[in-house]
C-alpha cells in the first residue's frame, strides 16, 4: 500500500477520535480546541495524500475510490456532530448529508459497471470549504463579524454542495443509461 493510500486510511482511523473527543466534552474548555486539532489534522492529510499521489505518479483505483470516501465520512460524520451539540443548522446537515448520498450511489452504480469515478474539481472545492466551515463551527467566538463571515462561509458551503451534485449527475449521466429499472 502506497503513502497516499495510507494517509487516506489515517484520516479515517482519526475519526472516532475526533467523535469522542466533541460529544464527550472530556478536555472541558479545551475540548473544541483538541477537536479542531484532530479535524484539522485529518483535513491535511486529504490535501497532502492527494499532492503526493499526483506529484509521484501514485494514483490508484483503491484512492480513486477511498480517498472521497474518507472525506464524506470526515465531513458528514462532523457536522452529525456539530448538530448534536446545537452548532449547525439541521436543513444544512440534511443537504450536504444527502448530496454525499447520492454520489455514493452513483459510485456504487459506476463500479458495478467497471467505472472508477475520481473526485471533480468543484467536489474538491466543495470539501474544501465544508472543512473551513466545521473549523469555524469549531471555533466559538462571540464576534459579530466572526459570525457573519461564518454565515457566509456555510452558505458558500451550501451552494458548492448543491452547484457540485448538479455537475455530477450530469458529467456522469451516462452511468445511469445502461441501468435497468
Amino acid at each position: 500500500m502506497n503513502l497516499p493510500n495510507k494517509l487516506t486510511i489515517a484520516r479515517i482511523i482519526l475519526i472516532p477520535f475526533f467523535v469522542l473527543v466533541l460529544l464527550t466534552r472530556c478536555f472541558g474548555d479545551m475540548t473544541d480546541i483538541i477537536a479542531l486539532i484532530i479535524f484539522i489534522i485529518s483535513s491535511l492529510t486529504d490535501l497532502i495524500d492527494g499532492k503526493i499521489a499526483r506529484k509521484y505518479n501514485l494514483v490508484t483505483n483503491f484512492g480513486k475510490f477511498l480517498d472521497p470516501l474518507a472525506d464524506k465520512l470526515l465531513v458528514c460524520i462532523a457536522i452529525i456532530c456539530l448538530l448534536g451539540i446545537g452548532r449547525i443548522h439541521t436543513v444544512v446537515v440534511v443537504i450536504i448529508v444527502a448530496r454525499e448520498f447520492i454520489i455514493s450511489g452513483f459510485r456504487l452504480v459506476a463500479s458495478d459497471n467497471g467505472i472508477v469515478i475520481a473526485a471533480a474539481r468543484m467536489g474538491k472545492y466543495k470539501t474544501t470549504i465544508q472543512m473551513i466551515m466545521i473549523c469555524m463551527l469549531l471555533i466559538q467566538v462571540n464576534n459579530e463579524l466572526y459570525n457573519f463571515v461564518k454565515g457566509g462561509v456555510i452558505l458558500i458551503a451550501l451552494v458548492l454542495t448543491i452547484l457540485s451534485l448538479i455537475e455530477y449527475i450530469y458529467k456522469n449521466a451516462n452511468v445511469l443509461k445502461d441501468v435497468s429499472l
